[in-house]
């Protein structure tokens, strides 16, 4: 882990002086941010606690300010004392940091997919006023790693007036394009405090089932994309039992399950056409030793996510096997991933990136994966139409494969009939009969249109 040198400078007279002038309090940090800042906030597990925390003792004093920022993991960030937030979020993927505040119309959801982040920020005529940041601490060339999260930090750092760096000696050094020097920022704080944890889910026999059908679908040498759950991380425990060996791996993120199967073998990279033998992402979330392991690992890459990814990018890796999940999928392969009826869930993120990327690499495979019942086995997760207000994240038309407990439905090239068909069989028997029957009650005045079996 980082070795504290940021607290010994002497020897570094190249950049250690002017380090040194830039040193502040937290409260200092921030004190000329007020009402109508705007201010990009580093999310995840590299959230600025001491700059946030600043913040929140202003109070009032903030109300109306503007934060953009990706998935904040706390609960409550800048809260006040009626539970309510000081200042206006404007999310690019909603969390319970911010997600009443989305469906009660106090915060302002922005949907796009993850790669465009960057130059939304960029290209913002209002500009930011300031990027706060949290790093690790400078290596002896005075560069700040931005440690296990990149996504669109180079972005706003770049596109603001102000930047604030809050400096963690538990923040991994992480390789790859996602460092800030001491000379481009504007102000730094030394505040250690251990980051935020993600313990790996214990899978259900669903869990593995899914897992099973996702593994078949993966031919060796392949490049997965993998997010976050049981599921990713049972794939990624299977891979080797299945004797799927020799992959790679180019993902937004990496959590505890890529870790092991790197330590096991599986991944290797040998085999990747774009960033051989690197395991490429934007973000890291997990545990202590996952934050350990990708510290000056020169095997591990985190790059901005109009990098990681950018359809020119991704799609370079052939066999890219992208691995995204779904609230529910309708029977003519839309996918609802975002929100739960017109309530505001999670966000677009990067699944339509990768489900495109992967459908244009040679020999790709996209995958949408989700249990075939949500709310204890009450309710289907395949429908007939999508709930009114549920937002289509991935269109019928790029949707190649779903998959369930009960199996995998082929979508690429089919027609509406044969995809309600291959849907309804892997959808919960208990719900099958009811679904063939909308199906055909939806369709029943279309003369020709053959009726799924």
């Amino acid at each position: 882990m980082p070795d504290g040198n940021c607290r010994s400078l002497a020897a570094r007279p190249e950049w250690a002086h002017e380090y040194r002038a830039k040193l502040r309090t937290a409260d200092a940090a921030v004190a000329e941010l007020g009402a109508r800042s705007r201010v990009y906030l580093g999310g995840n597990a590299a959230t600025p606690r001491a700059l946030v925390s600043a913040l929140a003792r202003r109070g009032t004093e903030v109300r109306g300010m503007r934060a953009s920022h990706v998935l904040l993991l706390d609960d409550a960030p800048l809260a006040g004392s009626d539970g309510t937030s000081q200042l206006e979020h404007r999310p690019y993927f909603v969390g319970p940091a911010d997600r009443d505040a989305v469906n009660e119309g106090r915060a302002g959801y922005v949907p796009c997919h993850l790669s465009e982040i960057p130059r939304i920020l960029r290209e913002d005529p209002a500009g930011l006023d300031a990027a706060l940041l949290m790093t690790s601490p400078p290596d002896s060339h005075g560069f700040l790693s931005l440690g296990v999260e990149v996504l669109a930090s180079l972005a706003a750092a770049e596109a603001a007036r102000r930047v604030v760096v809050q400096v963690n000696e538990r923040m991994p050094r992480v390789f790859g394009n996602a460092f800030l020097h001491v000379s481009e920022v504007d102000a730094i704080v030394e505040a250690d405090h251990d980051l935020p944890e993600l313990r790996p889910p214990v899978a259900s026999q669903v869990d593995r089932a899914i897992a099973e059908h996702v593994v078949g679908l993966v031919p060796d040498r392949a490049t997965l994309q993998l997010g976050i759950g049981a599921v990713p991380d049972t794939v990624c425990s299977m891979l080797d039992e299945h004797g799927i060996r020799h992959l790679g791996i180019h993902s937004e993120m990496i959590s505890d399950g890529v870790m092991r199967a790197v330590r096991r073998g599986v991944v290797t990279g040998a085999h990747k056409t774009r960033h051989r033998r690197k395991v490429v992402t934007t973000f890291v979330l997990g545990t202590r030793e996952l934050y350990d392991w990708v510290h000056e690992n020169p095997g591990i890459e985190a790059h901005p996510c109009d990098h990681t990814n950018a359809l020119g990018v991704a799609a370079q890796n052939d066999r890219l096997v992208a691995v995204n999940s779904a609230i529910s999928v309708d029977l003519t392969g839309q996918v609802n991933a975002d929100s739960i009826g017109s309530k505001i869930y999670s966000g677009v993120g990067g699944q339509v990136d990768f489900i495109r990327a992967a459908a244009s690499s040679r020999g790709g495979v996209p995958i949408i994966a989700l249990p075939s019942m949500a709310h204890g086995g009450r309710v289907s997760r395949i429908v007939a139409e999508l709930t009114p207000g549920a937002g289509v994240v991935t269109s019928r038309a790029d949707v190649h494969h779903v998959v369930t407990e009960y199996g995998v439905a082929r979508m690429f090239g089919r027609s509406l009939p044969e995809r309600a068909e291959a849907l309804i069989g892997i959808a919960h028997p208990d719900v099958r009969d009811d679904l063939a029957n909308a199906f055909d009650a939806r369709f029943r005045s279309l003369e020709g249109v053959a009726q799924p079996a």
